[in-house]
């Protein structure tokens, strides 16, 4: 189970990050269930981390913007099992999207400070 909190009527969540070498990274992410991918991180996080680059690819952003966006590779830590995930190097703030959220159960009472969890044990 992993468990989250609503602040300002956005759910979040902390994803461990695991890079080798490194003591893991907890990044605390808002769920953005119109995100379609796994993980989103700006472009100064994943310089920082020094994301491995895989590619780029065209996004459509919610303003119906055309863009291309790097993608790069990270492992991170989701209810205590590694998953290799695409990060697309983006956005002013790190999100998880639906493709982490794939066969999960998400519950969320959205008001301030309440308790969010995500089952991933379907």
């Amino acid at each position: 189970m992993i468990n989250g909190i609503v602040i300002g009527r956005q759910p979040q969540v902390k994803v461990i990050v695991r890079i080798s070498g490194y003591p893991d990274l907890e990044i605390g992410c808002v769920i953005n269930t119109g995100f379609e991918g796994a993980l989103s991180l700006p472009v100064a996080a994943v310089a920082k981390l020094q994301l491995p680059y895989v590619a780029s690819i065209n996004t459509n952003l919610a303003n119906d913007e055309n863009t291309v966006t790097p993608v790069h590779r990270a492992t991170v830590l989701w209810d205590g099992v590694e998953l290799e995930v695409p990060v697309l190097a983006m956005g002013r703030r790190p999100q998880v999207g639906t493709l982490l959220l794939n066969n999960c159960n998400l519950n969320i009472d959205f008001s301030d400070g309440s308790i969010l969890s995500i089952d991933a044990s379907l």
